[in-house]
Parts: structure tokens; C-alpha cells; sequence
């Protein structure tokens, strides 16, 4: 059986996560589901939990406990991705768990592949866009999901593309 990780930023779509994870159920893959701090206060984990069969993480275990029972990502999946994750994982800051994996598997050339969700206001600043080109020239696969004006995303929550970052993830593995 395939294993798709899931990371899971603190954005709207966040709490609707379980869309992804019945999509990859329904393709028979695997999914670990990783949260940011943030995301953790978006998702609903015992739905999450229930659903993939697994606990979602969102920290590093603790010094002397034992290592965690996970099969190797075949695929990633980083989504709904806030404009602060891209931005930092771009610029290799791993200060985080969901941080530490997406960096580690990016490094191993596991297909990876990001859906953002942010607003204008940060996805026009050159950070941004030069994270994404950053990104991009490293293998990883940008979605194109369009940025909503600021204030404006709870308008945009039924359109984020689950099934679409899973098919992207699926296609990545297909080709590499």
C-alpha cells in the first residue's frame, strides 16, 4: 500500500481535511496526517484519526521514547499550505514537526506537493513569490489555486482542491 503524508497548516480549509483523507482512501493509499501547531486548532483529529486509522502528529516525540511506527512517505501533500509555511520551508527553517518532515522529505525527493491558501496581500510580497520559485526549482509541485483578497477566504473554503492536490501527488509518483 502506497503512504501519502498530509500536513495541515492553520488556514479555513484546514477543518475540512477529511475531504483528502476519504480521497485517498477511496484510491487505497495510506495517509498520515501532520499538523502544525496552528492546524491542530483547525482540524478535527478525532475525525482525522478515525478515518486514516492512525494519530495525527503535530510534535516530535519526546527524548528516550520509542520512534514512531510511520512507513516512508511515498507522496506529501502539504495543504491547505499558508503563505508562513511556504515561505519558511522555502527558506529551510524547520522549526517546527510538520516543518522538520516536509523538509526531509523534500530533501529525499519524495514528490511533494503544495495547495496554497493565502490571501493577496502575502502572495503578492516578493517573499512569497520568490519562495515559490525556490520551491518549484527544488521538484515540488505548486498548485495554482488562486489567493483571495484579505478577509475574504471563508468565501473560498468550498472550492479548496483536495481531491486535485491528491491527484497531483498520485500523478508525481507516476512519473518519477
Amino acid at each position: 500500500m502506497s503512504t501519502v503524508y498530509l500536513i495541515v497548516c492553520g488556514a479555513g480549509p484546514a477543518a475540512r481535511a477529511h475531504e483528502f483523507t476519504e480521497h485517498t482512501a477511496a484510491r487505497g493509499w495510506e495517509c498520515h496526517v501532520i499538523a502544525t501547531d496552528m492546524g491542530a486548532r483547525f482540524i478535527d483529529r478525532e475525525r482525522l484519526e478515525t478515518a486514516t486509522g492512525h494519530r495525527v502528529i503535530t510534535t516530535h516525540r519526546e527524548p528516550g521514547t520509542p520512534r514512531r511506527d510511520r512507513p516512508a512517505a511515498d507522496a506529501v501533500v502539504i495543504a491547505p499550505a499558508t503563505a508562513n509555511t511556504i515561505c519558511k520551508l522555502a527558506a529551510g527553517i524547520t522549526d517546527t514537526y510538520a516543518l522538520d518532515v516536509a523538509s526531509e522529505c523534500i530533501g529525499l525527493s519524495v514528490p511533494t506537493v503544495i495547495a496554497p491558501f493565502a490571501n493577496t496581500a502575502l502572495t503578492g510580497r516578493a517573499p512569497y513569490q520568490r519562495a515559490v520559485q525556490a520551491l518549484a526549482a527544488e521538484g515540488v509541485t505548486i498548485l495554482d489555486v488562486p489567493s483571495h483578497r484579505p478577509h475574504e477566504g471563508a468565501r473560498h473554503l468550498d472550492r479548496f482542491p483536495w481531491a486535485q492536490a491528491f491527484d497531483a501527488a498520485l500523478a508525481s509518483v507516476r512519473s518519477g
